[in-house]
């Protein structure tokens, strides 16, 4: 990863008892961290070669920084919240990939359909009930977020709100399962749960998770 979000409150608030040459520290560990995305070397001499610790007393400052935010396992320094971001990164990677993967074939079909004049191999409609094909996947898509939504409530209009914006429904099904978690959802027996349609409507499915990082 060559990105991530840094919250500045969050941060603040669990490194106030670092010194500024801790800081950096940190800060240094996280940056090799996210872009090699593995866990931190156990042998120290490497990490202070890595970050061109040469002093004493930044040798110090990162051994406190490890000791403090990483848990020490046999693969190495694990941050948990490292671990947990770039897993995200790379399901919502899958998940663009694959809804490319759809667009490109569904432009192949597209563009590969037969003339007025063409029939298909066996004489068969395109068709089944007189309903196009598109239209019964996405039927389908839509209950599969129905299911999932932990509001049930308008469904006539959800239906026509997820018609009209067609939604990619793995895209769906990954942003409700962390907004199912988040507090706001819980809060008050899940009174401010959008009703199904606005959610479709707003599309909240592109929410970014918020960050919540415990250093």
């Amino acid at each position: 990863m060559h990105y991530y979000q840094h919250n500045i409150a969050d941060y603040r608030k669990d490194t106030s008892h670092l010194t500024l040459l801790e800081h950096g520290a940190y800060r240094q560990l996280l940056d090799q961290y996210y872009l090699n995305e593995q866990p931190l070397s156990l042998d120290e001499t490497k990490i202070f070669r890595l970050l061109s610790a040469k002093t004493a007393e930044e040798k110090n400052a990162i051994k406190s920084v490890l000791g403090d935010f990483f848990t020490q396992t046999e693969a190495g320094y694990i941050h948990r919240r490292c671990e947990i971001e770039i897993q995200t990164f790379h399901s919502k990677s899958e998940v663009a990939s694959k809804s490319a993967k759809v667009r490109w074939q569904c432009e192949r079909n597209a563009n590969a359909m037969p003339t007025h004049s063409e029939r298909n191999a066996n004489h068969k409609p395109l068709t089944i009930n007189h309903k196009p094909l598109t239209n019964i996947d996405i039927h389908d898509d839509f209950q599969r977020f129905w299911n999932a939504y932990p509001k049930k409530v308008g469904r006539q209009a959800a239906l026509k709100a997820w018609n009209k914006t067609k939604p990619n429904i793995e895209e769906v099904l990954i942003a409700l399962d962390w907004q199912k978690e988040t507090d706001q959802w819980y809060k008050n027996g899940g009174q401010f749960i959008p009703n199904p349609a606005t959610w479709i409507n707003q599309g909240r499915h592109m929410d970014e998770r918020p960050e919540q990082i415990t250093f």
